[in-house]
């Protein structure tokens, strides 16, 4: 029983670092923008991160500092791609190997490094449940705020007006623009957001998920975010419910192993990967089922005049 209920608090952990990143490039993909760069992104944001917390002792400066690593470097990248009208797949290529370089460089200082004793957080009374409480009702503020934030983008995207004149200028720019809609400056400001999301994700990872820094430590997680948009068909709730599910399978392993199930631990270590071919596998076969779900300008540059 006790196994059980932390297989679920640390599937509802792993997933959190995946719903954050892929609600960030969710915002920019119903903007109209393409950004391959998560990975990059999350890699900067972590050592960022790490260093904050290590040098101020604070992890919601940490997270913070995380934040603005990510915007900044989505902020290049959208001046590359909105203003420039360079090519958004290579450009996000370039900037997720520049993020993998950058912070091993950056960040050789803090290898051998650790941070103080984490804090722990329950939520009082619901905690002692038995099963539920460990599970649900012992995790960081953060899985709560990932929760709260998919209900926010939701709202956003299809109750508010600012959220329509969003999917518009995804759906369709020069439309937006004759109508007096600012559509390069509504797509940095998409692309920021979504890169202060991802690098929220990546401080989380090095803050709180796995306090400390590695070279690499992101190890894919900000592609298997890219391919949670695709997989939810570019919708809020169904990226929170993927997110799970990819937690869920990433903490498979560990349990499985923990349980001494006689399964090679490479076999184990490929599942969260394997199962990402098979989704997008899957959600591919039907390609009228995509477009009519995705952004129709998604990709595209855009032309102010054409």
């Amino acid at each position: 029983m006790e196994s059980h209920a932390l297989l679920i608090a640390a599937s509802l952990s792993a997933g959190t670092l995946l719903a954050l990143a892929a609600l960030g490039l969710l915002i920019n993909e119903r903007a109209g923008i393409v950004n391959l760069g998560a990975e990059g992104m999350m890699l900067v944001a972590a050592m960022v991160g790490f260093a904050t917390a290590f040098h101020t002792g604070s992890d919601a400066l940490a997270l913070l500092a995380g934040m603005g690593a990510g915007a900044l470097m989505a902020a290049v990248f959208g001046l590359l791609v909105i203003w420039l009208n360079t090519n958004q797949y290579a450009a996000g290529l370039a900037l997720s190997l520049f993020g993998a370089g950058f912070s091993a460089f950056a960040g050789i200082r803090y290898t051998q490094e650790k941070l103080g004793p984490r804090a722990s957080f329950e939520i009082p009374g619901l905690a002692d449940i038995p099963l539920l409480g460990p599970a649900l009702f012992k995790q960081h503020p953060l899985v709560y705020g990932a929760m709260f934030l998919t209900a926010a983008i939701a709202w956003f995207l299809y109750r508010s007006r600012s959220g329509l004149v969003l999917r518009a200028v995804g759906e369709s720019p020069e439309s937006a623009h004759a109508l007096g809609y600012p559509v390069r400056r509504i797509r940095l400001a998409a692309v920021m957001a979504g890169g202060a999301l991802c690098g929220l994700a990546g401080a989380y990872v090095s803050v709180i998920y796995t306090p400390l820094w590695v070279e690499g430590m992101i190890a894919g997680k900000g592609w298997i975010a890219l391919a949670l948009t695709t997989f939810a068909t570019w919708r809020p709730a169904r990226i929170l419910a993927g997110a799970y599910l990819f937690g869920f399978v990433t903490m498979l392993q560990f349990h499985l192993q923990g349980q001494g199930v006689a399964i090679a631990s490479q076999f184990l270590s490929m599942l969260p990967y394997l199962a990402t071919i098979t989704v997008l596998v899957l959600i591919s076969s039907n390609a009228s089922f995509i477009r009519a779900n995705m952004p129709a300008s998604l990709g595209k540059p855009f032309f102010p005049g054409s």
